[in-house]
């Protein structure tokens, strides 16, 4: 690179490392928050007009494919290099997009794609796997990926941070055929980064995921209450991230709803499930902030009154009690149940969901938040010989999916009682004389 096209952001020294590299199979196991999407997007840029071939790029999830595509437009636009934006749905019938940033001048494309085998499948061109370790379907989506490099000497980039054993991306380590990078967050600190490691290290206040995310260590999930392996073949790729509240209310199926209550630390979680038989379809969730409780009954409330809603269980513990306490008064005791967190009633209902989902009973979107929430419990053994489950406060939440994800498999399995009410708009008269 020369410094009349170098991007705005200025490289630290590892990242420019990795973006001259000439190595045409890169394994990059990076620390969070050091910068690695930004090198590696620029990295594929660079190759990418250098080269004259398409660029595919395959994300964890729509949102992250997303955000990798605005660090790369952002990339172009600081290199002052004309591009196009186009955005088309990748599955007939939902609402996921296969994003596209073209460049006419010279004939390339730029395609970024949440991962799944089948989307993976039908191109040509240079390949980056970013966050590979996040990717469900790891495996098919190795065997669908690779092909689309072997022709025309293509090039293919793989970055993650890593998440456990049980994944393609630590089983790729030992790979000779790779060039191999490793940056921890001291190595990145040490390469200029200005971060108080202390300070992070104190917040973040559990030992084992430290040494995970910032030091680059692939740890062990014998620890882990469900593992990511277990979580991602529960995952579809077509259930939306957020609940939809009109289509919500027209929903013609059984629905019931796990809520965990927070405000200031913690989310608030409602989570809504379709109920067919056994299965448990995820239905988007809504992820309430900061907030006054007044707002957030508001909006629970718009979700209860939709007549497909059969059950609710509600975290009345502490903060929770009001919230629930209103919506119990206000819905009844046949679809509201207001549930007090004792450790006998949390191992009850995780193990609930734990079996929900090691039976694969269970759909849930494609959302790193959603899948780290669920494997951040971890399962320990007291002196007495109780099991004990326990989750660090990570990311603004608590485990806070987790617990409305096992609210909602204990309100399926406590059913619900007779229809006592219904609401909807007033009737009004007809002119035939009848209703």
């Amino acid at each position: 690179m020369n410094s009349s096209s170098e991007p705005a952001a200025k490289l630290l020294p590892y990242q420019q490392r990795a973006v001259e590299s000439d190595a045409r199979f890169t394994l990059n196991v990076w620390s969070r928050q050091v910068g690695k999407s930004h090198a590696f997007s620029l990295r594929r840029i660079y190759r990418g007009m250098r080269r004259r071939r398409n660029q595919i790029f395959l994300s964890a999830g729509e949102r992250q494919s997303r955000e990798l595509m605005i660090k790369a437009r952002q990339h172009l636009e600081a290199l002052k290099i004309a591009a196009e934006w186009h955005e088309m749905s990748l599955f007939e019938g939902t609402e996921f997009k296969q994003l596209e940033i073209r460049l006419p001048a010279i004939g390339i494309r730029i395609i970024g794609l949440p991962a799944n085998p089948n989307t993976a499948r039908g191109f040509t061109g240079d390949v980056l796997l970013d966050e590979f370790a996040m990717h469900q379907k790891d495996r098919e989506i190795w065997a669908s990926v690779f092909p689309t490099v072997m022709r025309g000497h293509g090039e293919l980039d793989v970055c993650s941070t890593p998440k456990g054993r049980q994944n393609m991306f630590y089983r790729l380590q030992p790979n000779e055929a790779f060039a191999h990078s490793t940056v921890t967050i001291d190595d990145a600190i040490t390469d200029g980064l200005e971060l108080n490691r202390e300070e992070l290290r104190h917040a973040m206040g559990d030992d084992d995921l430290w040494r995970q995310e910032f030091l680059c260590e692939f740890v062990d999930e014998a620890t882990a209450y469900l593992t990511y392996e277990m979580i991602g073949e529960c995952e579809d790729v077509t259930i939306p991230l957020e609940t939809d509240l009109e289509a919500l209310a027209d929903h013609q199926g059984d629905v019931v709803v796990g809520v965990d209550i927070g405000r200031v630390r913690d989310l608030t979680i409602i989570w809504p499930f379709d109920v067919t038989g056994h299965v448990l379809r995820s239905l988007g969730l809504i992820e309430l902030g900061p907030m006054p409780f007044r707002r957030q009954s508001d909006i629970l409330a718009n979700v209860l009154q939709c007549r497909c809603v059969r059950r609710c269980c509600i975290d009345a513990t502490g903060l929770g009690m009001q919230m629930a306490e209103e919506a119990l008064e206000r819905f009844g005791a046949h679809r509201v149940e207001t549930c007090t967190f004792t450790p006998a009633f949390k191992s009850q209902i995780a193990g609930g969901l734990r079996v929900k989902i090691e039976d694969k009973n269970i759909r849930l979107q494609v959302d790193p938040h959603v899948r780290n929430d669920l494997h951040s419990v971890r399962k320990t053994v007291t002196t007495a010989g109780h099991i004990r489950l326990d989750a660090p406060r990570e990311d603004g939440s608590h485990a806070d999916r987790f617990w409305a994800a096992a609210l909602a498999v204990h309100a399926a399995a406590a059913g619900g009682g007779p229809v006592e009410g219904m609401f909807g708009p007033a009737l009004h008269y007809a002119r035939e004389e009848s209703w």
